[in-house]
C-alpha cells in the first residue's frame, strides 16, 4: 500500500429540513387547528480515529464528503427524518488542519477518538409550534438551517515511541529489519528509504514502536533532498535514535549535521531525549572505534554506544538503552508463550 501523510478533503454537513405548515382536517371535528412537523435535522460529518490504519491513501480517491439533509416536516405532527452522518474513518495520529494548513482543528491520538468536522443545520419548526391563546391558526413555518461546508487538511503523523534519524545510508533500515519484523528495503545508495516505517520491537518482556524515517542532509531544512517532509512522524515520539555511520570520515560533522537540523526544523525535536550510537562498527578496527568514538563524544550530548546492525554487536544493549528513556505507560507487556495453558482433552 502507498504511503500517503498529507491530503485535503472537502467536506459539507446535511441542511435541515423545513417544517409544515398544515392544519388537521378530519369529519366530524371542526377546529382541527395546526398540526404541522418539524423538519429533520442535517447530518454531521465526523472524523474518527480508528485502527488498522497507517496511512491517508484511501483519501486520495475519494475526497468530497457530503453528509444527507434533513427531510422536510409533513401534516400529522410528523418530523421529517434526520440526515445520516458521514464518518471519515482516518489512522490514529491524524492532525486536522483548516484550509489554511496552520490552524490545527483537531488532533486524533487515541483509538475511537472522535471529532465534528461539520455539524448538521436543524430542522425548522412546523405551525404547531407557532400555536398560542392568541394566534391558534399560525400560517408561518421556519425553513431549515443551512449545512455547513469546509475545506480541510489531513496531516498523518505516526504514533511511535522511538524515533530514527541519520544521513542517507547511516543503517537505520538494516536497524529496524534486524531488531523487528519489519522488512525495509535495505540497499547500498542513498535515500533507499521513500517513506516511513514502524516496526515492533521487543526486549526484556517488554515492546515499543520504532519509526523509520528517511535520511536527512545538509539543507534538509530549506528543502533540498527529501527535506524535513517526514520529520513531523518523529514528533511524537518519547526518544530518538541517532545513527551515525562508522565508515564516514568525518563522523563528528555528521552528527552536528543532524543536530543542526533539528534545531533549524522546531517543534521541540532538538530537546527530545537523544541516544547517539556509532554503526557499523562491524567494519571497524578496535584503533578506529576508539578514536571515532572520542571525536562523537566531544560533539553529542551524553554518552554514545557503538553496535551494528548487521553483526548483532551491541543491539541489545542500545534497545535497553532505548527502553529506558520511553516513558512506562507506553510500553506494553509481553505474555510469555509458555503461561498460556495448554488444551487438554
Amino acid at each position: 500500500m502507498k504511503f500517503l501523510d498529507l491530503c485535503k478533503v472537502y467536506v459539507r454537513s446535511g441542511g435541515g429540513g423545513a417544517g409544515c405548515i398544515s392544519f388537521r382536517r378530519e369529519k366530524f371535528i371542526e377546529f382541527g387547528g395546526p398540526d404541522g412537523g418539524d423538519g429533520g435535522r442535517g447530518g454531521d460529518v465526523i472524523a474518527e480515529a480508528v485502527e488498522g490504519l497507517n496511512t491517508l491513501i484511501d483519501f486520495r480517491y475519494q475526497q468530497h464528503f457530503f453528509a444527507k439533509s434533513g427531510q422536510h416536516g409533513m401534516g400529522r405532527q410528523m418530523t421529517g427524518k434526520s440526515g445520516e452522518d458521514v464518518i471519515l474513518r482516518v489512522p490514529v495520529g491524524t492532525e486536522i488542519l483548516d484550509e489554511d494548513e496552520e490552524t490545527v482543528i483537531a488532533d486524533l491520538t487515541e483509538v475511537g477518538q472522535r471529532v465534528v468536522l461539520a455539524q448538521g443545520g436543524n430542522g425548522g419548526w412546523g405551525n404547531l409550534h407557532f400555536k398560542s391563546a392568541t394566534n391558534q391558526a399560525p400560517r408561518r413555518a421556519n425553513p431549515g438551517q443551512e449545512g455547513v461546508e469546509r475545506t480541510l487538511w489531513l496531516r498523518l503523523k505516526l504514533i511511535a515511541d522511538a524515533g530514527l534519524l541519520g544521513l542517507p545510508n547511516a543503517g537505520k533500515s538494516t536497524f529496524l529489519a534486524a531488531t523487528s519484523n519489519a522488512r525495509p528495503k535495505v540497499a547500498d545508495y542513498p535515500f533507499t528509504t521513500l517513506a516511513p516505517n514502524l516496526g515492533v520491537v521487543g526486549v526484556d518482556n517488554t515492546e515499543f514502536v520504532i519509526a523509520d524515517i528517511p535520511g536527512l542532509i545538509e539543507g534538509a531544512s530549506e528543502g533540498r533532498g527529501l527535506g524535513t517532509l517526514f520529520l513531523g512522524h518523529v514528533e511524537r515520539c518519547a526518544v530518538l535514535l541517532h545513527l551515525i555511520d562508522g565508515t564516514a570520515e568525518d563522523v563528528a560533522g555528521d552528527c552536528e549535521t543532524i543536530i543542526a537540523e533539528l534545531e533549524a526544523y522546531g517543534e521541540g525535536l532538538a530537546e527530545k531525549p537523544r541516544v547517539t550510537v556509532l554503526n557499523k562498527i562491524d567494519a571497524l578496527d578496535e584503533d578506529e572505534r576508539a578514536e571515532k568514538l572520542a571525536a562523537l563524544q566531544a560533539v553529542a550530548e551524553g554518552p554514545v554506544m557503538a553496535m551494528s546492525g548487521v553483526s548483532g554487536e551491541g543491539l541489545q544493549d542500545v534497545l535497553r538503552a532505548l527502553r529506558a528513556r520511553i516513558d512506562s505507560n507506553r510500553l506494553r507487556e509481553r505474555k510469555a508463550a509458555d503461561t498460556v495453558e495448554k488444551w487438554r482433552p
